[in-house]
């Protein structure tokens, strides 16, 4: 003889489960945005590299300008590994 669970039981166990692969398809949803916007992250950073180099070839080493035309974070330079040189102390000769 087989037992069922009453029908106040198994109603709730569907309802449970439909919620758990609900939220395990909202989960699954929020890794791959954050993926992709990581994603576009690496993007954008190799991007500003590129136009730091760039700008280093064409003898252009001034980066206040940049750094404030487009806003640029302290912490994004530092994860471009852009660096400031402190100014040269020049020695008075005699």
């Amino acid at each position: 003889m087989a037992i069922r669970p009453s029908q106040n039981l198994s109603a709730g166990l569907e309802q449970e489960t439909c919620w758990s692969v609900l939220d395990c398809k909202f989960r699954e949803q929020m890794a791959h945005t954050l993926g992709t916007l990581s994603d576009q992250v690496e993007q954008a950073l190799a991007a500003l590299r590129a136009f730091i180099i760039q700008r280093e070839l064409c003898g252009l080493r001034n980066w206040d300008a940049v750094v404030k035309d487009y806003s640029i974070p302290p912490e994004v330079l530092n994860r471009v590994g852009q660096v400031r040189r402190k100014p040269a102390i020049v020695k008075r000769q005699r």
